[in-house]
């Protein structure tokens, strides 16, 4: 498995500042080179308080083998040919190693957030890569820029705004999917899909990869070709007791993941639902406390992989080994030390 890192959750810290304070992107340039330095194969962030795209520029000059990613940046707030621009001028800088996450967000957000009309996201989501390709293939190729569908309709592209070619113009791109119809369209047009952490390796096996592959049938593509990756829920400390104090963070982490309807089809299949409704309720009536308790140890340690740092990478190879081809996973580095107990764990996990 290739081992990607998010910077931005304070996963990694060569020292500047507390695993759990919020990231300084001022040192993100910075932390990008201590993530290649310590053998991480990429790093990814998230759109959640900063632009993922200016924070990999900035980490794209400050390293020349690591990959850098998006996981993962909103599409539908962005017209595709913006996108397409921001991926376009991240791969001309990095030589690349860009990596372009996409995923969709809910509705509410989409509507309250953003101020947009909601769709199905499934089809948006196709609709939006093929606008988001043509408009690479026009400036690669010189094509005509000439794409029409139900959400975008693309036929202009003068000179001043066309950048042209460049040396690396195949930008994979990965789609954030946990329902079975975007599954589906991660596996016929994507070049991998981002799993949710809430994605036990039941839910994988049942639901994830069976759609991956019926997508991939109706394109005519071998699934092998689309890369499985997951950000797992992770508790892990030196040792037994700092373990406890994590376990409590993590558990509440799983209750809001619980309470949220979006997430709910896979607790169902463990046979959770009524217990997943009940937390909803809590939710809604703000009753926060509440959602940790609803969370057995049976639910914590089949949506978490908690271990010591001993044994984290070993257990993470148990779960997925087979299942994906890349996983999110760092410890932080304050030291030398560190930095190689890290880079143990990380050739665990490669095999």
């Amino acid at each position: 498995m290739l081992v990607e890192s998010l910077l931005p959750l304070g996963k990694l810290d060569p020292g500047m500042r507390e695993p759990e304070t919020p990231l300084d992107i001022r040192h993100f340039a910075e932390l990008a080179a201590v993530a290649e330095q310590v053998g991480l194969d990429a790093v990814l962030v998230e759109e959640t308080k900063d632009d993922p795209y200016q924070l990999l520029a900035l980490g794209a000059t400050t390293t020349s083998s690591l990959q850098l990613g998006t996981s993962v940046a909103m599409a539908f707030p962005r017209s595709p040919t913006a996108t397409a621009m921001s991926a376009w001028s991240l791969q001309k800088l990095s030589g690349g190693r860009f990596l372009l996450g996409l995923g969709t967000q809910v509705r509410a957000h989409i509507n309250r957030r953003y101020g947009l009309d909601w769709s199905a996201p499934a089809p948006w989501m196709r609709d939006y890569v093929g606008a988001m390709r043509a408009v690479w293939d026009c400036w690669q190729n010189g094509t005509v820029l000439d794409f029409e569908s139900e959400h975008y309709n693309l036929n202009l592209m003068v000179p001043l705004f066309n950048p042209g070619p460049i040396e690396h113009p195949t930008i994979p791109i990965h789609l954030a999917a946990i329902g079975p119809n975007m599954c589906a369209v991660a596996g016929e047009l994507a070049d991998g899909v981002r799993l949710h952490p809430v994605c036990t390796t039941a839910f994988i096996d049942a639901q994830v990869l069976p759609n991956l592959a019926r997508g991939a049938a109706r394109s005519g593509r071998d699934v092998d070709e689309v890369e499985v990756c997951i950000k797992p829920l992770i508790g892990t400390a030196p040792d037994e007791e700092r373990l406890e104090a994590v376990m409590a963070t993590v558990r509440e982490r799983v209750g809001f993941y619980l309470s949220t309807p979006s997430y709910r089809r896979t607790f169902e299949l463990h046979g959770w639902g009524d217990i997943a409704r009940q937390a909803s309720e809590a939710s809604r009536a703000q009753r926060w406390e509440e959602l940790p308790r609803l969370v057995h140890d049976e639910m914590l340690h089949t949506v978490a992989t908690i271990a010591t740092y001993d044994h984290i990478a070993d257990q993470l190879n148990e779960r997925y080994r087979g299942r994906v081809d890349r996983i999110e996973f760092s410890i932080p580095v304050h030291n030398p030390d560190d930095a190689a107990r890290l880079g143990e764990m990380l050739d665990k996990l490669r095999g």
